[in-house]
């Protein structure tokens, strides 16, 4: 690998960096914001919760990302599967019965995408190499 690429590299991953921190501050900021709304209404409801959630799965895949510079397919989806139900919550009333079917249905298209996955990962899994981490391919040079 030349200088050009190596510099770019360092670049790309200063960059990747900075954007995780921000994403993590900012959701940091949120929860905050939430929390005191929740204090200044003096109610913790269902739609309050499920947002913490998401904000807590947000930080995890940050915090994941971090520490193996991967991002698990799974997460992105746990984070959806959570924001359709935080929607199902907050407006099944105003909802017809079509979209209901298709929220539910995505959720449920969702959890069997998540299902496939970790089906993958336990039936065919990835090789190791001497020091017991997943070959990359095509391989790094």
């Amino acid at each position: 690998m030349n200088r050009a690429q190596r510099t770019g590299k360092q670049l790309m991953r200063a960059v990747e960096l900075v954007v995780l921190a921000v994403i993590g501050v900012a959701t940091v900021i949120a929860i905050g914001q939430e929390v005191y709304a929740m204090v200044e209404l003096g109610v913790v409801r269902l739609a309050d919760l499920l947002m913490l959630f998401l904000y807590l799965e947000v930080l995890t895949m940050v915090a994941a990302y971090v520490e193996s510079h991967k991002l698990p397919v799974r997460m992105p989806i746990y984070i959806a599967i959570v924001a359709l139900a935080r929607f199902l919550v907050l407006d099944i009333k105003e909802m017809g019965n079509w979209e209901l079917v298709a929220v539910s249905g995505a959720v449920l298209i969702l959890a069997l995408a998540v299902l496939a996955i970790r089906y993958g990962h336990v039936r065919f899994p990835y090789e190791k190499n001497l020091e017991g981490n997943p070959l990359e391919y095509p391989p790094r040079s």
